[in-house]
């Protein structure tokens, strides 16, 4: 078979590998570099006319919804007061 001097090559080969790549990928740049990269591919940056026609469609929904509620008090005082 292949003796001590195999076993011995072997065992550092088993043991130098997982302590390279644990050095090469846990390197703060490569790592701030990849998060930096994903995150921007999945958050864009918001553009401004998206930011107002978001912000334009809230002011709609809660003007609806006002008036929505003061509808209902007023059939309410309109019933109470029958």
């Amino acid at each position: 078979m292949g003796g001590w001097v195999l076993e011995v090559s072997k065992m550092a080969i088993y043991m130098a590998f997982p302590v390279a790549m644990f050095h090469w990928f846990n390197q703060p740049e490569y790592f701030e570099r990849w998060v930096t990269d994903t995150k921007r591919q999945i958050f864009p940056r918001e553009k401004q006319e998206d930011r107002d026609a978001i912000d334009e469609v809230i002011r709609k929904q809660r003007e609806k919804k006002d008036m929505e509620l003061l509808k209902a008090l007023e059939e309410m005082e309109r019933r109470e007061k029958i």
